[in-house]
């Protein structure tokens, strides 16, 4: 499978980005989220794809740009379909499945069929969880990192008591993911974001 790289990816943000704020929002998210994975990576030697990784660290937030509005307002009561939006524009690029599945499998700590089902989400019922190692550090180093104006970043103990309001079995999901991938360092330093970027 080709990998795209980070030039290539850019340039799909840029494609895709209805405005440089929103271009300077996501795609500066999306090399915060890679910069935690890397280091995880690093400090865990981690048997993982890195370039995969990166990859989808990179990709995993595309379909944010289609939930903006013509008044450049983001949609957060479909925001959840983000990741399905990402599925297709990456499927409509030829990208292939393992790559397209970093946004449709992302969210949270994991939607199940059953969350859909009880909370009325606005997507297809059906599991939406990560399954490889790439797909899960991923899901995973998204965590610490919000695109909220001003972003922040979470602790893996404030993103915890986050995820709770979903559920118990959301909190054990993200300790396992803890467990598995260990605690990020969030004081090394990461991407600025610039919103003067124009895409």
């Amino acid at each position: 499978m080709r990998i795209p790289g980070p030039e290539e990816i850019r340039a799909l943000h840029e494609k895709y980005a209805p405005t440089a704020e929103a271009f300077a929002l996501v795609h500066t998210h999306c090399e915060i989220v890679w910069s935690i994975a890397e280091q995880l990576i690093s400090a865990s030697r981690l048997d993982v794809d890195a370039e995969l990784v990166r990859a989808g660290c990179l990709l995993h937030d595309i379909g944010v740009y289609r939930l903006y509005g013509d008044d450049g307002r983001l949609d957060h009561g479909n925001y959840v379909r983000h990741g399905l939006l990402g599925h297709e524009i990456l499927e409509r690029e030829g990208f292939p499945e393992p790559l397209r599945r970093f946004c449709s499998h992302h969210t949270g700590v994991g939607i199940t069929r059953q969350d859909v089902l009880a909370q009325g989400l606005p997507l297809p019922p059906a599991d939406y969880l990560a399954v490889t190692h790439e797909e899960r550090l991923v899901m995973y180093a998204d965590k610490f990192h919000t695109k909220s104006r001003p972003s922040v970043f979470l602790s893996p103990d404030e993103y915890a008591a986050h995820v709770r309001r979903f559920g118990e079995e959301k909190v054990t999901a993200f300790g396992a993911l803890r467990a598995e991938f260990g605690d990020p360092d969030l004081d090394r330093p990461v991407p600025e974001v610039d919103v003067s970027v124009r895409p």
